[in-house]
């Protein structure tokens, strides 16, 4: 026993020693992969680093400070941090209407977005000649500069020579023309009953519904071709209608779709900036918080409580997708 255990300790020792040196290779390859992808990786890291992150820490060390605009250049790490700019802006009674016309404003651009790009969708998605022009087309206006189109819009909202008023006026019976980006408040008349309606601001809603559902028409798009044609069609012969078709079948399917667009669409529109101050400026009811930034920036030279109201702006968004993914997750949960 002792002699064949002798006899086979050495066998098992040269198997150990052959696998030993794999082993150690492979662990050494995988070590040079990881390696060689991390160096691959570190420019696009050191430029977002660079780009997005330092500057964004910046923003943040400044709100704490008290800095104007005039004195950036000299401005120090290390001078003393304080509270004074938090507390001008969350007592302002202007952030908390700047941030309720932003989160109307979210709120109708993201439904009015996905509520047109879903009806391109649909309406685009069975074949017809010419399907592939037309769907060129539905992408001009999310492909235009926005300072051409944000002129072609006031050109044609003006009330004095804006062809929209003169139809208006013509064919639909208008008593006057309507000033669309300078009128902040307009009466409707309904039933009977005279409706108080923000004109500014709806017809921002407007133009930001028409300049972003090519975005949403793309994603879902995309998503019906994907989608197969044999549930329809079985659904079609039970005696399913369109509308049930759509409701039951087609709609769970894009779920998934719409709510990415849903959480994309917020996250940017409440951040948005170039539309509205192009457009209006952020008068006539439509100065939302971005605006309210420029101006604390450029009009009152207050670098720290521009600061200050961005990092509040971010703790909200933060808070606003916070809640919406627990919906979603509880939602998910339920089903």
């Amino acid at each position: 026993m002792n002699t064949a255990t002798q006899r086979d300790d050495p066998e098992q020792q040269g198997r150990r020693s052959a696998a030993g040196p794999r082993a150690r290779r492979t662990v050494t390859l995988r070590q040079r992969d990881a390696r060689t992808g991390f160096a691959l990786m570190s420019p696009t890291l050191l430029i977002v680093l660079a780009v997005v992150v330092l500057p964004l820490l910046w923003s943040v060390l400044i709100s704490f400070q008290r800095l104007r605009l005039i004195n950036v250049g000299r401005a120090s790490l290390f001078s003393p941090l304080t509270l004074d700019n938090f507390r001008r802006v969350v007592t302002s009674q202007e952030l908390w209407t700047t941030l309720r016309t932003t989160i109307l404003y979210t709120a109708g651009s993201v439904a009015l977005v996905i509520f047109l790009g879903l009806l391109a969708a649909m309406a685009l998605r069975r074949p017809f000649r010419g399907r592939t022009a037309v769907r060129a087309v539905m992408l001009l206006p999310y492909i235009a500069p926005v300072v051409a189109v944000t002129f072609v819009w006031r050109t044609l909202l003006n009330p004095q020579f804006g062809v929209i008023n003169q139809w208006g006026q013509h064919f639909l019976g208008w008593d006057r023309p309507i000033a669309f980006l300078t009128q902040a408040h307009g009466h409707l008349s309904i039933l009977g009953l005279h409706v108080q309606v923000p004109t500014a601001l709806l017809t921002v809603i407007a133009f930001e519904g028409w300049r972003y559902f090519p975005f949403a028409f793309l994603f879902l798009m995309a998503r019906l071709e994907a989608m197969p044609g044999d549930v329809e069609e079985a659904a079609r012969v039970d005696g399913a209608t369109h509308w049930q078709n759509f409701r039951f079948i087609i709609l769970p399917q894009l779920a998934p779709v719409i709510a990415l667009l849903a959480v994309l669409r917020t996250i940017w529109t409440f951040n948005e900036f170039d539309d509205i101050f192009l457009l209006t400026g952020g008068s006539a009811g439509t100065r939302v918080a971005s605006v309210r930034v420029y101006d604390l920036l450029t009009v009152q030279r207050n670098v720290g409580a521009a600061s200050a109201q961005s990092v509040v702006l971010v703790v909200v968004l933060l808070g606003m997708l916070a809640g919406y993914f627990l919906l979603l997750r509880r939602r998910g949960e339920r089903a």
